[in-house]
């Protein structure tokens, strides 16, 4: 059996919103990318150098990234060369297989996705990234996950800098019920972290989620400010913050893997929450972000929706990019 008949029964026996989430999410990336590797396989009689010389167009055009894409074309020829395929419709399985290793190369992929939530005690997450990117939402849509799961959870409006943050933050702690630990906007936000974590420990929350300002104008005062923060909030707890997760916006394509290495620099990236997934036809992002900075897409937005953030899971993500192969 192929691998995509493989998925295609697994997908079909564990049909679910999720699923149908990742597949309408991905809409743009799979008209773009699978359509284009669709009409390859349609034009070339026999898989040759030629073939994988625009194969490497398609995927370096959907932001792959080249590095990524060097790598899984040889990684390509090779298992070419292996199974003796002649046939270029037989690419589509492999291709599907090696995006998915390429993504699970060194850990479990769940391990790689789960959020690292405390069983007991609080757990503190940390978000950073540039303004614009969808920090608050993201926040307000993780409080809103979490709830629904049965947690109970705490905002902290670390974002003292950005004229209506702190605004913006209680707008989402009101639309999804939870509290919202605040300072005067241009506070010290290593303050306001103190703050929120005393009010967490005496509340007994399970959550804790923090904004932080996105200011990029310094990376050496960006590392300085998020250093102090970190320091306050591991003195309170040891071991926290448990994630440091960097939001990004999908739609900015390379942009997003500067901004993702000048934070990894800066602070101790646990994990990525790429935005806006299903706004860009170049979601091939998610891939070069693994490989590249070898970091996990821990969360993913794909739509606007409340409940449209959805754990980052590679198999389903492959899906969505070849749904419209599984349906053909």
């Amino acid at each position: 059996m192929g691998f995509f008949q493989k998925l295609k029964e697994k997908w079909t026996k564990q049909a679910d919103t999720v699923t149908e989430k990742f597949k309408e999410g991905l809409s743009k990336t799979r008209t773009s990318f699978a359509g284009k590797v669709n009409d390859l396989i349609a034009r070339y009689r026999k898989v040759d150098e030629e073939f994988f010389e625009e194969l490497e167009e398609i995927l370096i055009a959907a932001d792959v990234g080249v590095a990524t894409v060097m790598e899984l074309v040889d990684e390509l020829k090779m298992e070419v060369k292996r199974r003796n395929i002649q046939d270029p419709a037989q690419m589509r399985d492999v291709i599907a297989e090696k995006l998915i290793d390429i993504y699970r190369a060194g850990s479990a992929a769940r391990e790689l996705a789960s959020l690292r939530i405390q069983e007991d005690g609080l757990t503190v997450i940390l978000f950073v990234g540039v303004n614009g990117v969808g920090k608050t939402t993201t926040i307000g849509k993780l409080a809103h996950k979490l709830k629904a799961e049965g947690k109970s959870v705490l905002l902290a409006a670390g974002d003292t800098f950005r004229a209506g943050a702190i605004e913006q933050l209680e707008v989402w702690g009101e639309r999804v019920g939870v509290d919202v630990i605040k300072q005067a906007a241009g506070s010290d936000p290593a303050a306001v972290m103190y703050d929120a974590i005393q009010a967490a420990k005496a509340r007994g929350v399970d959550v804790l989620l923090c904004d932080t300002a996105g200011r990029l104008q310094n990376k050496v005062n960006l590392m300085k400010e998020l250093e102090k923060v970190k320091r306050v909030i591991s003195r309170e707890i040891p071991g926290a913050p448990h994630e440091v997760l960097l939001v990004l916006d999908a739609t900015t394509g390379q942009n997003a893997m500067s901004q993702a290495k000048l934070f990894k620099e800066a602070t101790d990236v646990t994990g990525i929450v790429l935005t806006k997934l299903d706004g860009t036809a170049k979601g091939g992002i998610v891939l070069a972000i693994r490989n590249e900075l070898n970091i996990p897409v821990k969360l993913v937005g794909l739509g606007e929706k409340m409940d449209d953030l959805q754990v980052f899971d590679p198999e389903q993500y492959v899906y969505g990019l070849f749904a419209d192969w599984l349906d053909s």
